[in-house]
């Protein structure tokens, strides 16, 4: 069954293409198409989401009893997940919503937790100036899922750091490390991102794949397209997509204040 990969919200108008190709948004800068290709199988689960932001968007199905079964021995040194290559020297540039943000592979590492990690860096600037800095952790295992294991978040306003919420590290007060992409991702599949409770909560979701992104970078076909939600800000979902060999290349907030980010420029690491 080919389905629409728009996701029924409150809110949300729902959107059926049996068929055809459904335009999620198109301006001067980005078209995209979300027409799925068939799932792998036909009984795949589709999205476990609800139209009330008190109940769960996503069930990660573990019932909150969260567990990181994997040890340092597990985890390889390259990050070559297709669908997420985090390779040194990589970065992209997004725009979106008044907002400019780099994101670079770094060449150092960090440990965290016994792993080694890679780190790569966030920053946001709004009209020229600073307003997030982040150091994020990665990791991929021994079967090519990706693990984030935390990050260094700087807030600044008018050029001075005023808060690092939103820090956190796997292996510390309890935090624990959780999936940023898996090495094969279904339809159907969810997962926790990361996992502190009352801190951290992110959960993803694949919806699907197919459909199409025309941007300034380039043009991409086949796109892995997720969906992010977290009940410390239950009214609010994400949805993603994501191209081969780059990573992700647009995002728009489709329940929630509205918001969208944009690949326009993409340099590849190695």
């Amino acid at each position: 069954m080919i389905r629409s990969m728009l996701i029924v919200l409150a809110a949300l108008t729902l959107v059926a293409a049996c068929g055809g190709s459904s335009v999620v948004t198109t301006t001067s800068m980005v078209a995209i198409t979300t027409t799925a290709a068939p799932a792998t199988s036909t009984d795949a689960p589709a999205p476990s989401t609800t139209t009330t932001g008190s109940d769960a968007v996503i069930d990660p199905g573990d019932g909150g009893d969260y567990t990181f079964p994997l040890t340092a021995s597990d985890f390889v040194a390259t990050i070559d997940n297709p669908y997420l290559p985090l390779i040194p020297g990589s970065s992209w540039v997004y725009e979106g919503d008044g907002e400019h943000i780099e994101v670079s592979v770094l060449t150092e590492t960090r440990v965290v937790m016994g792993i080694t990690a890679t780190v790569v860096r966030d920053t946001v600037t709004e009209d020229g100036e600073v307003t997030e800095d982040t150091y994020d952790w990665y990791a991929q295992d021994t079967a090519g899922n990706v693990w984030y294991l935390g990050e260094d978040t700087t807030m600044f306003e008018n050029g001075a750091a005023v808060s690092h919420e939103g820090s956190w590290e796997a292996g510390v007060d309890g935090a624990l490390p959780g999936i940023a992409m898996e090495a094969a991702p279904a339809p159907g599949d969810s997962y926790r991102q990361e996992f502190w409770p009352g801190h951290a909560e992110d959960l993803a979701q694949v919806v699907g794949f197919g459909g199409t992104a025309t941007t300034p970078s380039g043009d991409y076909t086949d796109l892995l397209i997720t969906i992010e939600w977290t009940p410390l800000s239950p009214d609010e979902i994400e949805q993603k997509y994501y191209a081969l060999g780059v990573g992700q290349v647009y995002e728009k907030v489709i329940r929630g204040n509205a918001a969208e980010s944009l690949l326009t420029e993409f340099t590849p690491g190695g």
